[in-house]
């Protein structure tokens, strides 16, 4: 990921959903002029929901998703049903594809009426007109040809309407800061940093700071102290890793504002409010409860991994209790029965963008199931939490009338 390009969780969401055959991967084709997906007559060509992250004009960077048949068959039809279903939980606007010849069937119909559940912008797109002419009457509508393209630039104009309605003008940090304020950034360079790179939340800071004209210093932990003390001015705030919170807090004076990428994440997909309200659950933790943690990225496991070693660690540690149970997902992959957990701890969800961020903050709401975040969960067992809200002062306020 180069420093100039826009994550996939920061781009719309577009995804593309309909029976087998309905065209759904000609009308994708079309719609963003490349062979991004397979065309076949084949019922069930698609078997996974394909994502690519691309510039679509005129809206600008996009994800484009296409998904597998709704009417999908047998047991394996039946899973990738349900991961088409799952793709709406990060759909920005949702594009129902239509056959046409046949016109809107139980299928068709369930699926958007889970689209306007989830208050999902939708287009209802009837597809082949070639072979049978059809002039939707609903809201929302379009006849299209993705064989002869007809209708399909007033298909992506159309999307491109709703798109905006999306648009957000939200920062990582930037808002916090004055053109020329400093910031330094401590970024842990061990076992689990990944090769020859930072890591996107680090990234996305910088690139954030820089764009509106602020400074930075990047330094590993172990520097910090001679990083301040070289400094002619004061840093405005400090920023650091969430894994050596207990070390950079130590190190930081307390004149100078700490906090850390995943509490900033968690700001910026607007679930810092619920992470602070739940990290106090760790404190009613009793031997045997479950706990999730849960990661919005995959990668591979290694020594000294924070969400496998490190907070499991620490959770036991601070707790005193040594029968507690974790059980992990990442990836798209989240937990269905969440009633089982006493507590779910999720990463900064750098890699999902706000609307499934949403979802599964939803999801632990309407079980009643404390959420939070690493961030927040690290400088709470660490003693830290209030200093490390100190940006935030409406959110630091929830502590003081706790």
């Amino acid at each position: 990921m180069s420093l100039n390009a826009t994550p996939s969780a920061d781009r719309i969401h577009i995804a593309f959903f309909g029976r087998r055959n309905a065209g759904k991967s000609s009308v994708v084709n079309a719609v963003t002029g490349q062979n991004l997906a397979i065309v076949s007559d084949v019922l069930g060509t698609t078997t996974d929901p394909v994502l690519k992250a691309m510039e679509l004009l005129p809206l600008g960077p996009v994800v484009i998703i296409d998904t597998p048949g709704i009417d999908d068959e047998g047991a394996l039809g039946t899973l990738r049903v349900k991961r088409s279903y799952q793709m709406l939980n990060k759909t920005d606007v949702a594009i129902l594809v239509v056959d046409s010849t046949t016109g809107m069937t139980e299928d068709d119909h369930a699926l958007l009426e889970k689209i306007k559940q989830k208050g999902i912008p939708y287009l209802v797109i009837y597809n082949k007109t070639d072979l049978k002419p059809y002039e939707p009457t609903e809201q929302n509508a379009l006849a299209v040809s993705a064989r002869d393209g007809f209708h399909i630039q007033e298909l992506k104009e159309q999307i491109a309407s709703l798109a905006k309605i999306q648009e957000s003008d939200k920062r990582i940090v930037s808002h916090l800061l004055q053109p020329d304020d400093m910031v330094v950034l401590v970024v842990p360079i061990d076992t689990s940093a990944p090769k020859g790179r930072l890591i996107l939340p680090q990234q996305q800071t910088i690139r954030d700071i820089l764009d509106h004209h602020g400074l930075c210093i990047v330094t590993q932990p172990e520097e910090l102290p001679q990083t301040l003390n070289a400094l002619k001015q004061k840093p405005r705030m400090v920023i650091t890793d969430s894994q050596a919170f207990a070390r950079v807090s130590k190190d930081t004076p307390a004149d100078i504002p700490l906090t850390s990428f995943s509490i900033l994440f968690a700001n910026y997909k607007g679930n810092l409010r619920l992470a602070v309200e739940g990290v106090n659950a760790i404190g009613r933790l009793q031997d045997g409860d479950r706990i999730l943690i849960s990661e919005g990225c995959t990668h591979h496991r290694q020594c000294g991994d924070i969400g496998t070693v490190k907070l499991p660690n620490l959770l036991k540690k601070n707790t005193g209790l040594q029968h507690l149970h974790f059980e992990w997902t990442s990836g798209t992959e989240f937990a269905e029965n969440l009633k089982q957990y006493a507590l779910i701890i999720h990463c900064g969800g750098c890699m999902l963008n706000e609307r499934e961020m949403q979802y599964r903050l939803k999801c632990a709401q309407d079980e009643g199931v404390p959420i939070t975040n690493y961030g927040t969960a690290i400088a709470y067992m660490n003693g830290i939490l209030s200093r490390s809200l100190a940006p935030f002062p409406d959110i630091q306020a929830l502590l003081e009338n706790a």
